[in-house]
C-alpha cells in the first residue's frame, strides 16, 4: 500500500505516548527513540508519578498525567495509544479531533464497532490511522511471507495453529474483564495469529467458530475454537486452550512441496520439511520486537516507506474475533461488558 506522507518533508517525526505501562518498558517505548527519524518528546500515565519516573528512565523531555494534556501538546506530531483496550477508541477520537496521526496498540478495540468509530474519525479528518500488529516485519515472519511468495512451500493447502496455557490457574485481572479488555485472552494474543494469516494469506473467508468458559473462575472465555477458508483455497483451523496444564503454540502451513512450522510467541527456528529433508531457518527476534513496525510507520508517515496495516486492516481482524466470539456474548455489537448476566455463554458456577 503506499505511503501517506503526511508529514512528508520534515526531518523527524516526534511521539507521544498515552499508557506507558509495561508494555512499553521493552517491547515498544525505546523504539520510538531508536527507530531512525523518529524521537519521543512526551509520555502520559494517569499516575504522574510513574509518568515522571518512565521519563526519566528512558529520557523523554515531559511527562503528563492527563491524555488531554499531551495530545494538545504542539510539539507531539503523533500520538502511540498503549494503554488497555477500553481506552483505545476514545482516545484515537481525541487524537483525531486534535489532528494527530494514531498508532494504535492491538487489539484495536473492544470490538469492531468501536474500530468502525475510529477508521471513520480518521477517513474524515484525512488523517492516517496505524495498528501495532507488529509481528508483520518481524524478521522471522517477514521470512515467511518471502517463503511463501517463492513459492517454496508450492500451493498452500492447510493451515493450522494451537496455543495452550495454563491461565486458568493465574490471575490476570484486566485481560479477563470483557469491560477493559472486550473479551479474553483470546483477543489479546490470539489477534497476532489471526492478523498475521490475514497478512500472509489474504483475508480470512467463511469464518466459523465457538467459544466457551470450561475450567476459569472468570466471566469472559477460555477456550476458543475456529475454522476458515483462505482466499486461495486453503482451509484452515486454529485452537486457543487458555485452561490447560500444557504450554503449546505451534503454526503450520501445509502445501503441495513443503509443510512450513513455527511458533508465534516464543523464539524457536522455523522449521521447513520438504521431500528433500528438514531445516532450521534462524531468525531471532530484535531487542524491541515493536522497533521494525514502529520503523515502518514513521518512514509511511515521512513519505520514504509504508506501514504494512492501517485501522481497515486491523478492523478485519476485529471482526473475524467478533464473529467467533459472537454466541457466548449473545451479540457483539453493542457494550456487550455491560450486561454480563445476558451472555449465553457466561460459565454457571
Amino acid at each position: 500500500m503506499p505511503a501517506t506522507g503526511h508529514f512528508k518533508g520534515r526531518k523527524a517525526v516526534r511521539w507521544g505516548i498515552l499508557g506507558c505501562g509495561d508494555v512499553t518498558e521493552r517491547k515498544s517505548g525505546p523504539g520510538f527513540s531508536k527507530a531512525a527519524r523518529s524521537e519521543l518528546v512526551a509520555v502520559m500515565r494517569r499516575n504522574g508519578t510513574l509518568a515522571a519516573d518512565y521519563a526519566r528512565r528512558h529520557g523523554v523531555a515531559r511527562s503528563y498525567d492527563s491524555a488531554a494534556a499531551l495530545i494538545a501538546d504542539p510539539e507531539v506530531d503523533a500520538i502511540y495509544i498503549a494503554t488497555p483496550p477500553d481506552s483505545h477508541c476514545e482516545y484515537a477520537l481525541a487524537a483525531a479531533a486534535a489532528g494527530k496521526p494514531a498508532l494504535v496498540e492491538k487489539p484495536m478495540a473492544r470490538n469492531a464497532a468501536e474500530c468502525d468509530r475510529m477508521v471513520e474519525a480518521f477517513d474524515r479528518a484525512d488523517l492516517p490511522l496505524f495498528v501495532a500488529y507488529y509481528y508483520r516485519r518481524l524478521p522471522c515472519f517477514v521470512r515467511v511471507g518471502e517463503m511463501l511468495a517463492g513459492g517454496e512451500l508450492g500451493r498452500v493447502t492447510g493451515v493450522t495453529y494451537r496455543m495452550a496455557e495454563p491461565h486458568h490457574r493465574r490471575g490476570a485481572p484486566w485481560r479477563v474483564s470483557a469491560a477493559i479488555a472486550g473479551a479474553g485472552h483470546f483477543l489479546d494474543v490470539g489477534s497476532h495469529a489471526l492478523d498475521l494469516l490475514d497478512h500472509l494469506l489474504g483475508p480470512l473467508q467463511e469464518v466459523e467458530g465457538k467459544a466457551a468458559n470450561l475450567a476459569s473462575d472468570y466471566d469472559v472465555e477460555d477456550t476458543v475454537a475456529l475454522t476458515f477458508r483462505a482466499p486461495g483455497g486453503a482451509l484452515g483451523s486454529m485452537m486457543w486452550n487458555f485452561a490447560s496444564a500444557a504450554h503449546d503454540d505451534l503454526m503450520q502451513l501445509v502445501g503441495t512441496e513443503g509443510e512450513l512450522s513455527f511458533p508465534m510467541y516464543t523464539e524457536r527456528p522455523l522449521v521447513l520439511r520438504t521431500s528433500e529433508g528438514s531445516r532450521e531457518i534462524e531468525l531471532p527476534f530484535p531487542e524491541h520486537v515493536a522497533q521494525p513496525f514502529i520503523q515502518s510507520v514513521v518512514d509511511d508517515l515521512l513519505g520514504v516507506g509504508s506501514c504494512p496495516v492501517t485501522g481497515r486492516d486491523a478492523r478485519r481482524t476485529s471482526q473475524v474475533m467478533d464473529t467467533v466470539l459472537d454466541a457466548y456474548y449473545g451479540g457483539r455489537r453493542d457494550a456487550f461488558w455491560e450486561r454480563p448476566g445476558t451472555w449465553p455463554g457466561r460459565r454457571t458456577r
